[in-house]
């Protein structure tokens, strides 16, 4: 593969900690970038950029990692836009609302299903986002949920089992025979297809013992831990995803200072999902309390039918700063480096040499303008392992 400097570039962000600045960004101005076989093989000022076998100009503008979305619902079918309305009219959300999904998704054919994958894969590719997780959770049966698993395999190697969404409506007055369908045969069946296994641990899903059971049998079965715990009320799950070394927590909407402090004291990334507290009009995270404790951070789309039905990064990034008091040096990183690091990644999320050449040429001459200009569509071109996957500059 011949190599290619990316010159002209009038802010290039690479998260490498030599080019970390006072205001807390790692980039360079009037910078330039050589990719080579697919990885980064320099970075620095444009007039010392080597020479390479093919150059782009990219006439000032921004260059940034590739968005890593850690978080995200992509085997469904149907949507629950009467239910989001029903919000904005004063109903609560509760988790029972994924029955609905659950039911459209279990009647859905294997063409269905990837067809959708296929359009929210190719919207946040659109959106800047260079690699996704993409979780089960809508089968709910062994057979479903196995379906989905290897449906997910096809668009990324961090597919995540998530039999444990909610108790099925089958299962509604033995939940714990459900609870043993999952440690047993639905893992045997998913985990030759996933890389992690999830547990909603929560009000409405399940309790921090049931949740303690299904991790421990997937760590048993080789799977990494994630979880979703503190989204809907104060609870034990945040700690006990600390405690059992999960990579990363998600939602955390009601994080005390000792779930900070223990997410703080471990490896766990909390990841935040402003998409979730938008859509269920939720209360909002605040970030300066995380990253005053020392919690790393990501931000996700949560990409699902219910209550964050967006593929949109540089939304999710407006939104962080809007509402959950990011500075925009620490979205972007949590969008991109965070995200990595929820999904133990080193070789993505950033663009320090050695890295996987998966960045974004903004058509804007600054990351500032994800934040700044919300809304506005500002992805110029996707690169994928040096390789154009989506342009509409015309590079």
């Amino acid at each position: 593969m011949s190599s290619l400097a990316i010159t002209g570039v009038g802010e290039l962000v690479t998260h490498d900690p030599s080019h970390v600045r006072r205001d807390g960004w790692a980039k360079v101005h009037d910078a330039a970038i050589v990719v080579d076989n697919g990885l980064v093989a320099w970075t620095g000022s444009a007039a010392a950029v080597p020479e390479a076998d093919h150059e782009i100009d990219v006439q000032g503008r921004a260059v940034i990692p590739g968005f890593v979305d850690s978080h995200a619902h992509l085997v469904f079918s149907g949507d629950r836009a009467q239910e989001f309305e029903a919000r904005m009219m004063g109903v609560p959300y509760t988790a029972g609302g994924i029955t609905t999904t659950v039911a459209a998704t279990r009647a859905a054919h294997d063409d269905e299903l990837r067809a959708n994958i296929i359009r929210l894969r190719r919207e946040m590719l659109h959106s800047g986002i260079t690699h996704a997780e993409i979780k089960s959770g809508y089968g709910l049966t062994v057979e479903d949920e196995e379906r989905a698993v290897r449906l997910a395999t096809t668009f990324t190697d961090d597919v995540t089992f998530l039999g444990a969404h909610v108790v099925p409506m089958e299962f509604r007055d033995n939940s714990q025979a459900y609870v043993e369908l999952v440690c047993g045969p639905m893992l045997q069946a998913c985990s030759p297809h996933a890389k992690w296994i999830d547990v909603f641990c929560d009000r409405g899903a399940f309790t921090t013992d049931d949740a303690r059971q299904i991790l421990s049998a997937g760590a048993a079965a080789g799977l990494g831990l994630r979880m979703h715990a503190g989204q809907l009320e104060y609870g034990e799950g945040i700690q006990l995803g600390a405690a059992m070394g999960a990579a990363s927590v998600d939602h955390c909407t009601f994080a005390t200072d000792e779930d900070l402090q223990a997410l703080a004291a471990s490896s766990t990334v909390a990841t935040l999902v402003p998409g979730a507290e938008f859509s269920t009009r939720s209360p909002w995270p605040d970030a300066r309390r995380f990253f005053a404790a020392g919690v790393a951070v990501a931000l996700a789309t949560d990409c699902n039918p219910g209550t964050s039905y967006t593929t949109s990064m540089p939304w999710v990034i407006a939104q962080a700063v809007q509402a959950m008091h990011f500075t925009p040096a620490q979205a972007l990183h949590a969008a991109t480096a965070g995200g990595a690091t929820a999904l133990r990644r080193r070789d993505i999320g950033h663009l320090a040499i050695g890295a996987r050449a998966d960045l974004v040429i903004l058509d804007a001459p600054s990351a500032l303008h994800l934040a700044y200009r919300p809304g506005v569509d500002l992805i110029g071109a996707v690169m994928q392992a040096g390789t154009t996957t989506y342009d509409r500059i015309g590079l």
